[in-house]
């Protein structure tokens, strides 16, 4: 079948390794390792062996270990293969082999599933830590903005011409894993948090977005997303699909978005660019690298803030405390106050969830 022609394929290529680009089911990783006998690496245990070389923090590195504890976690089976293979076909010593080879599965499986929780509940304490650092944020009464987009799309060397910060930057998938989030000063004289995102690709891992669930909220709690598209990608388009997939998974759909095309310097055909211009109307192009229409960007903010974040003032009733509750989960509170049996809050909030509150006592502008 194509597993012996594959595998055969393989062997005369001298090979050691055979790589998938699709996830493999744990028996079919083990069923390809035995017909080829040879090493088979599917597409998400290559994704997760970069996130472990470029995890730098102890969130990030925590955040990696607990996705590829769960990923070896049923394909244990596999490191202990070679102890059903010592003592012969059949043999006596094949069954010790064996047994001790189970055995050892157990005790490795109980460390793991041990390990696992440890690392859960270290990484709900650095949840609860991102809640505390996101209410500081909150008392600073700006707008915060986070940046997403396909790994390597030119994020954090955006960022950095932002906000005149140094973040990591560099030519490689996924160089940031932790959010870096930098006050940038507007054209009207506001401020705006803008926080760099861990860089999505194709067929994401499941585990990987819930190990870095507590990375990629930042992204769901922000007020608008700036979605960063390299404009030089030849499939440019499949990219853009999956970041809004995996925004969609995260919860974040319905965020207001704008759209930046990036390193427009590495666009030779005035022609494609034209084009890409025209599929993205509301696209701002840019160079990252030369700084070309940054200025364009800047005014951009101002006029999407205006638009996508208000300045209001609530008047709620106090027996609707689970509106209280939405506008200090979902919206930046400035000011609480109580006038009779009303509930009066200023807050900053986004155009979605003013529309999502519309109806719900005194409504106004401040």
């Amino acid at each position: 079948g194509k597993a012996e022609e594959v595998s055969a394929q393989a062997r005369e290529l001298g090979c050691d390794c055979i790589v998938f680009d699709n996830q493999l089911a744990p028996n079919q990783q083990r069923e390809w390792e035995e017909a080829a006998d040879m090493t088979v690496i599917d597409r998400e245990e290559i994704i997760l062996d970069i996130f472990a070389r470029r995890a730098q923090t102890r969130e990030a590195r925590l955040q990696v270990e607990l996705a590829r504890m769960e990923y070896a976690l049923p394909r244990m089976a596999r490191m202990w293969g070679h102890l059903d293979r010592e003592g012969g076909g059949g043999s006596g010593g094949s069954a010790a082999a064996r047994g001790m080879g189970e055995q050892q599965i157990e005790v490795d499986r109980r460390m793991a599933r041990k390990r696992i929780d440890r690392i859960k509940a270290d990484l709900s304490a650095v949840r609860k830590q991102r809640a505390t650092q996101r209410k500081e944020r909150q008392k600073a009464e700006a707008p915060h903005a986070a940046i997403v987009g396909y790994t390597n799309a030119g994020k954090s060397t955006l960022l950095n011409l932002l906000s005149g910060s140094e973040v990591l930057e560099a030519d490689m998938l996924f160089a940031t894993l932790d959010p870096t989030t930098r006050r940038v000063e507007l054209p009207d004289g506001r401020d705006l948090l803008v926080t760099d995102t861990v860089g999505f690709v194709r067929n994401l891992p499941h585990r990987l977005v819930e190990s870095f669930k507590a990375t990629l909220e930042e992204a769901v709690l922000a007020d608008f997303l700036v979605h960063v598209l390299d404009a030089s990608e030849p499939e440019l388009e499949r990219l853009c699909d999956t970041t809004l997939e995996v925004m969609t998974e995260l919860g974040a759909a319905e965020k207001p978005v704008l759209t930046v095309l990036n390193k427009i310097d590495l666009v030779d055909d005035p022609q494609r660019l034209r084009a890409l211009e025209a599929q993205f109307p509301e696209a701002v192009s840019i160079s990252a690298k030369s700084g070309e229409g940054m200025d364009t960007l800047h005014h951009k903010f101002v006029d999407y803030l205006s638009r996508a974040v208000s300045r209001r003032r609530y008047r709620i009733p106090q027996h609707r405390g689970d509106l209280v509750s939405l506008l200090h989960a979902e919206a930046k509170v400035l000011e609480t106050s109580y006038e009779g049996n009303d509930v009066l809050v200023v807050v900053l909030v986004s155009n979605e969830l003013e529309g999502r509150l519309e109806g719900y006592g005194e409504v106004g502008p401040v």
